[in-house]
């Protein structure tokens, strides 16, 4: 279940799940860290098969929610890992306050992964903010949901219409329209997207739809224009 993604890095398509009556799929991201320890990004529906495949790597040590909108699975792994620490984004201990927290992210590393993964809180908007991290030995950008490059042979009818006009499909998708209107402050979101697009990324890796491999900086610059 877990396909390489560059230097220790992995990746697992979970199930697709309902989003306001639209089909998502789901993706998580294991990096393996330096000291060892797996650190897991937006865990997907666990199963026994997924974590033999995960531990194979080595012993869970983080486990993080890049918004508040990526936790639906989150509370599973936590209990089967309980020595892991639980790391969440702003606004979600507020949501899901029976959810274990350890700490809660920002614009800095985490002490355990600082030198191999960076981050930026992608702040401006009244409705969500997101954490996006770069892990730097495979030169990947992580985002939840940013940016979105669903395949446009899955969607037809009235929700294939809903998801085209939001711009989430295709190899040109981008963050959707409700959370693009939400951005009161454009400056803070702006300094973010230069911290990302400095990162030089060679690949971006998403939640839902079409990674990229190579050419990841100008995907990310021309998705993220909107600002």
């Amino acid at each position: 279940m877990l396909q390489p993604f560059g230097s220790s890095l992995y990746f697992a398509d979970g199930p697709t799940v309902s989003f306001y009556g639209l089909p998502l799929q789901t993706r998580m991201a294991v990096a393996h860290l330096a000291d060892r320890s797996v650190w897991v990004w937006s865990p997907v529906a666990l199963s026994d098969e997924l974590a033999r495949e995960v531990e194979s790597i080595g012993p869970v040590g983080h486990l993080v929610s890049p918004n508040k909108i990526h936790y639906l699975f989150l509370a599973e792994w936590a209990d089967r890992w309980p020595d892991a620490r639980v790391y969440l984004p702003p606004g979600l201990a507020a949501k899901k306050p029976k959810l274990r927290v350890d700490a809660e992210l920002g614009d800095e590393p985490a002490p355990a992964w600082a030198g191999e993964i960076d981050q930026v809180v992608f702040r401006g908007s009244v409705l969500l903010e997101e954490v996006v991290f770069f892990h730097r030995p495979s030169r990947t950008v992580i985002m939840g949901d940013l940016i979105e490059r669903n395949p446009a042979e899955q969607f037809a009818g009235w929700k294939g219409a809903v998801m085209r006009l939001g711009g989430v499909v295709g190899e040109h998708g981008t963050t959707p329209l409700d959370w693009r209107l939400s951005f009161l402050s454009h400056h803070a979101a702006r300094e973010a997207r230069a911290k990302i697009l400095g990162w030089n990324a060679d690949r971006l890796l998403i939640a839902h739809g079409t990674c990229v491999e190579t050419g990841a900086t100008k995907v990310i610059a021309d998705a993220l224009a909107w600002i």
